[in-house]
């Protein structure tokens, strides 16, 4: 799928009170015929785990001294 912009509809103090996404993105979240929130909300769950999937794809693996490094890292924060 292409990635799409999704927007955000702001009011005049800048607060998000909308979001509106493409087309294409709402008919993989709930295609035709689809009218349940669970079945959106399921299929919601589905797309976000599938990006964070072919996100960790493309991140590159650490090393176990580089991940220890890292784990070090973050107890010092």
């Amino acid at each position: 799928m292409p990635k799409s912009t999704i927007e955000y509809l702001t009011d005049r103090e800048g607060n998000p009170r909308a979001v509106v996404i493409p087309i294409e993105l709402w008919q993989q979240l709930l295609p035709q015929g689809g009218d349940s929130t669970e079945e959106l909300a399921e299929n919601l769950e589905g797309y976000c785990l599938n990006n964070a999937m072919n996100e960790a794809q493309a991140t590159p693996l650490l090393n176990r001294e580089e991940a220890l490094q890292f784990l070090a890292q973050e107890d010092g924060d």
